[in-house]
């Protein structure tokens, strides 16, 4: 059976700039940077160093969802205080399309990061 996830990759324009927001904005751990061919393979580690973001070029134009005003996200991180992060990340500039709202599941809340990827983010055990 299938234990967990180890590696999620999100495409990114700017790995510099993706590189950056995941360290220093989220406080996340730079796992590996390194050539890989022509290309750069870059990977940050999750705090509670579970899952390790690859953060690949991305080779088209972005992607755009059937509805964008529709709060969907293929991923979710959690946080052990869901509304404290929230404050946190929203004063270092992180965007939250809508804040941390109450649905019938649990908490809930959607940020971006700076190449349009929606990330969802709700409490730890949720």
């Amino acid at each position: 059976m299938i234990s967990g996830v180890t590696q999620v990759v999100i495409e990114v324009e700017d790995q510099d700039r993706a590189k950056a927001f995941w360290t220093q904005t989220m406080g996340f751990e730079l796992a590996e940077d390194a050539p890989y061919g022509q290309e750069r393979w870059l990977e940050v580690r999750t705090p509670d160093k579970a899952v390790v973001v690859v953060l690949g070029l991305r080779k088209g134009p972005r992607p755009t969802a059937p509805d964008p005003s529709l709060p969907t996200s293929n991923v979710s991180f959690y946080a052990e205080d869901l509304q404290r992060t929230y404050r946190e990340l929203r004063d270092r500039g992180v965007a939250f399309p809508p804040a941390p709202v109450e649905q019938p599941f649990g908490w809930w809340s959607l940020f971006e990061d700076p190449d349009g990827n929606r990330f969802a983010l709700v409490p730890r055990g949720q």
